[in-house]
């Protein structure tokens, strides 16, 4: 398994239970990520919430977000920040299903710092699928659904 993935939820190396989430993968904080005040601007927790469900739909679901039939339009997002953080830390990003529907997926996600002890900031992001040319919804199916499927957890 690669260190900046553990797709299970169980002690950390140090035997502290880690929070409940189906998947983790770290994402580094880059230098423009800070802002004035000496910490990341809240703007790019929304962004990496958004890599973290795009780099798993592509990845695990076979999305071509560039030429395919099928996109994923966010519309809705919400994130309540709890700690700060800043360049040059690395988060820990864990994603889980919290409802999925025919056309939609409601995900949870969890920015912590690396250790996945401080929680940094808790988000919740909704996909709809559509058909890219008619943006009308289309029903999640196939590899995408079995790969959102694979982010459900009982407790959420």
């Amino acid at each position: 398994m690669d260190a900046a993935e553990n797709d299970g939820n169980g002690p950390s190396a140090d035997g502290a239970d880690e929070p409940d989430y189906a998947h983790w993968t770290e994402i580094p904080t880059r230098w423009a990520d800070n802002d004035a005040y000496g910490h990341m601007n809240n703007t790019v927790h929304y962004a990496f919430m958004d890599t973290a469900v795009n780099a798993w739909l592509v990845e695990q679901g076979g999305l071509d977000y560039r030429v395919g039939d099928v996109i994923g339009l966010c519309v809705e997002s919400q994130c309540s920040y709890t700690a700060e953080i800043a360049f040059p830390e690395v988060l820990a990003v864990g994603l889980s299903v919290a409802r999925l529907g025919t056309s939609s997926v409601h995900y949870r996600v969890g920015l912590y710092r690396r250790d996945r002890r401080t929680k940094v900031a808790e988000g919740r992001f909704v996909h709809v699928f559509v058909d890219r040319d008619t943006r009308r919804p289309v029903p999640v199916e196939g590899r995408l659904r079995t790969a959102v499927e694979k982010l459900q957890r009982s407790s959420t």
